[in-house]
C-alpha cells in the first residue's frame, strides 16, 4: 500500500485544483503546488519512496561489497574509469561551474528577483544569522578546510602553473602569491555558488509552493508532474549515491588528519602504518566512534544536536585562527590575504573558463595534468557534495530573500576560507621561508601540515594542547557532516519529509558512510575515495545544469505572476483554488 508525499488540502482534490487554473482568464498560470510522490503507509519502508530507498541502498551496498571482496579488480576499475571521466568531461566540469556562478550572483542582484522570498512573503527565518552561518559553514567546508588550510597553499607552493611554465621559481618568495591565486579559486565562489544554485532550486519550490524538500522537486517547473514518476525517482537515487559519495571524500580526509593528530598526541604506535598513513585497525576505530556519534546526533534531528554541535564548530574555529593571529605570522597572512583576494577578483574569469594544456607540449600536458588533479577534482567535489550542502541549506534557509541567501551562502563563507587559508596556511610557508621549519612542515604528509605547523610554532607542551584542540575540532564536524548526511538521504527517501521515526534507515545510512570511507581508505586510500567521488559526480552534474535553467524558470515566471496579480506561493494558490472550487 501506499500514501502520497505533497498531496494537497483534502478540502480540495489536485483534479479540481488543476482544472481551475486551466478555467481561469490569466495572462500565466500559477505555479504547480503539489507533488505525489508514492510511499509506503506501513511496515519498514513506512512514510519512504520504496522506488528511491532500495535501489540506493542497493548501489552502495553492492559497492561496499565490491570494495571490500574485490579490492584489487574495483581499484584497477575506478582508476581506468576516473581516468576517462577526466579527459572526457573535464571541460564540462569548467564551464558548469562558471555557468553556476555567473547565474548565482545574476539572481543575487536581478531587480525583482532578490526580493523573493524563499517561503511565505510574510515568514520570518526559522535560525538565527549566526546558527545558520555556523550550520551552512560546518556542513559545507568544515572539514576540508581544517585539512587543506596549510595543504593546499604548500602544495601550490611546491607546484603551480606558473612554476610548471618555469615563470617562477618552487618554494620561493614569488611562488607565494600564485599560490594563494589559485587556492582562492578552489575556495571561493565555485564552490559556494554551486551550492547555491542547489540549495536554492530546491529550497524556493519547497517553501514558497509547499512541495517536497528533494532533489526531484527542484525540476518541476521545467518538466511539472513528469517528477512523480520513474524519471523523479531516478534523480533522487543519483542525488543519494552522488551524497554518500561526496561526503565520504570529506569524511576521508578528516579521518586521516584526526588519526594523525591522535598519533600527535602520543596514542600509540598502532595508529600508523610502516609509511606514516593511518593504520587499517586506526581508521576501522575511528569510523566506528565517529559514525556512532554522528548517528546518535542524526537521531537528535536538526534543530537539536546539529545545531548545538555547528555552534561549537564555529565557536572552535574561531578560538583555533586566534591562535595564529596571535602568535603566528599575523601581518603576513593578512598582506596574503589582500594580494589574493585582488588576484583572485582580477583573473577569476580567465582562470573559470581556461582549460589549461592545448598546445600538446610536454608542458602544456603537465599544465593539463595540474588542472585536472585540482581545479575538476574541486569541481566534481562540490558537485557530488551539492545534493548533501544544498538539501541541508534549503532546509535551514526558509524565510530568506533571494538576495540575502544568495549572498550569504556564497559571500561570508568564501571570505571566512580565505581568511582562514591566508592567516593559517600563510604561518606555515613564512615558517618556510624563513628558514625556521627547514622542511618539516612542506615535507610532511597533508593530513599532518597543520600538527607540523604547531610543532614548529609553539613549545611542545602548548603545541600538544592545541593539537588536542584541532583534533576535538576534526571530531565535531567530521560528526556534524555525517549526521547532516545522514539526515539529508533520508528525507530524499522520505519524499521530503524529515520528521517521523526512521531510526532502522539512520542506523543504515550511518553504517553505509562508515563503511564506504573505510573499506576505500583501506583500498587505496584517500586517492580512491577521490575517484569513486569523481565517477559518482558525473550523472549529478548533469542534474545540476538542468536544475540551474529550472530555477532560473521559476523565478522569472514568478515576476511575471506578480506583476499580473497571479498567486506564486501554495498559500496563494489554495485560497484562490477554494474560491473557484467551493462546491469540492
Amino acid at each position: 500500500m501506499s500514501s502520497r508525499a505533497g498531496e494537497a488540502s483534502p478540502q480540495i482534490s489536485n483534479e479540481a485544483k488543476d482544472q481551475a487554473i486551466e478555467d481561469a482568464d490569466w495572462p500565466i498560470d500559477p505555479p504547480l503546488v503539489d507533488l505525489e510522490i508514492d510511499t509506503h503507509d506501513r511496515g519498514f519502508y513506512e512514510g519512504f519512496s520504496r522506488e528511491v530507498t532500495i535501489p540506493g541502498k542497493v548501489i552502495v551496498s553492492l559497492l561496499i561489497m565490491w570494495a571490500i571482496f574485490f579490492p584489487v579488480s574495483a581499484n584497477q576499475t575506478l582508476t581506468a574509469a576516473n581516468s576517462t571521466i577526466i579527459a572526457t568531461f573535464g571541460g564540462w566540469y569548467v564551464y558548469l561551474v562558471a555557468f553556476l556562478v555567473v547565474t548565482s550572483l545574476a539572481l543575487a542582484v536581478a531587480p525583482g528577483i532578490g526580493s523573493l522570498r524563499i517561503g511565505p512573503a510574510d515568514e520570518a527565518p526559522e535560525f538565527s544569522r549566526f546558527s545558520w552561518f555556523s550550520m551552512l559553514f560546518g556542513a559545507g567546508i568544515g572539514i576540508g578546510m581544517l585539512t587543506y588550510s596549510t595543504g593546499e597553499p604548500l602544495a601550490h607552493f611546491v607546484t603551480n602553473p606558473d612554476i610548471i611554465r618555469g615563470t617562477v621559481a618552487a618554494q620561493s618568495a614569488a611562488a607565494v602569491r600564485p599560490a594563494y591565486m589559485y587556492t582562492f579559486l578552489h575556495w571561493g565562489l565555485g564552490a559556494w555558488c554551486t551550492y547555491a544554485l542547489v540549495g536554492l532550486a530546491i529550497g524556493y519550490v519547497a517553501h514558497r509552493r509547499g512541495l517536497p524538500l528533494t532533489i526531484r522537486s527542484a525540476l518541476v517547473p521545467l518538466f511539472g508532474r513528469v517528477m512523480e514518476g520513474p524519471f523523479g525517482h531516478v534523480v533522487d537515487i543519483v542525488a543519494v549515491v552522488a551524497t554518500i559519495l561526496g561526503v565520504a571524500v570529506t569524511m576521508g580526509l578528516g579521518v586521516e588528519q584526526f588519526i594523525a593528530g591522535l598519533a600527535r598526541l602520543g596514542l600509540g604506535d598502532w595508529l600508523l602504518a610502516g609509511d606514516g598513513s593511518a593504520s587499517a585497525l586506526a581508521i576501522i576505530v575511528s569510523l566506528v566512534a565517529l559514525v556512532g556519534a554522528s548517528t546518535i546526533s542524526a537521531l537528535s534531528g536538526v534543530g537539536r544536536g546539529i545545531k548545538w554541535l555547528s555552534n561549537l564548530n564555529m565557536g572552535l574555529s574561531f578560538g583555533l585562527l586566534g591562535l595564529f593571529v596571535a602568535f603566528g605570522a599575523g601581518l603576513y597572512g593578512l598582506e596574503l590575504l589582500g594580494v589574493g583576494l585582488w588576484d583572485y577578483i582580477r583573473t577569476l574569469p580567465q582562470q573559470s573558463l581556461t582549460m589549461l594544456g592545448g598546445d600538446g607540449s610536454e608542458t602544456g600536458a603537465a599544465l593539463r595534468q595540474w588542472q585536472l588533479d585540482w581545479t575538476v577534482f574541486y569541481w566534481a567535489w562540490w558537485i557530488a557534495f551539492a545534493p548533501f550542502v544544498g538539501m541541508f541549506i534549503a532546509r535551514i534557509s526558509r524565510g530568506r530573500t533571494i538576495r540575502e541567501y544568495i549572498l550569504g551562502v556564497t559571500i561570508v563563507p568564501s571570505v571566512m576560507c580565505f581568511i582562514w587559508m591566508a592567516l593559517v596556511g600563510g604561518t606555515a610557508i613564512e615558517l618556510e621561508l624563513s628558514g625556521i621549519a627547514e622542511g618539516r612542515i612542506v615535507d610532511a604528509a597533508m593530513s599532518d601540515q597543520l600538527y607540523a605547523t604547531l610543532a614548529v610554532l609553539f613549545d611542545p607542551g602548548f603545541a600538544l594542547f592545541v593539537s588536542g584542540l584541532v583534533v576535538l575540532l576534526l571530531m565535531t564536524y567530521l560528526v556534524t557532516s555525517a549526521d547532516s548526511a545522514i539526515l539529508i538521504v533520508n528525507t530524499i527517501n522520505g519524499a521530503g519529509d524529515d520528521e517521523g521515526s526512521r531510526r532502522y534507515h539512520i542506523l543504515f545510512w550511518g553504517a553505509a558512510i562508515g563503511f564506504v570511507v573505510g573499506s576505500m581508505l583501506i583500498l587505496g586510500g584517500i586517492d580512491a575515495i577521490r575517484i569513486t567521488m569523481i565517477i559518482g559526480a558525473l550523472p549529478f552534474s548533469f542534474v545540476v545544469a538542468v536544475m540551474c535553467v529550472a530555477i532560473l524558470k521559476a523565478v522569472t515566471y514568478d515576476v511575471i505572476r506578480k506583476r499580473h496579480g497571479v498567486p506564486t506561493t501554495a498559500q496563494g494558490c489554495e485560497e484562490w483554488a477554494e474560491r473557484a472550487s467551493p462546491a469540492e
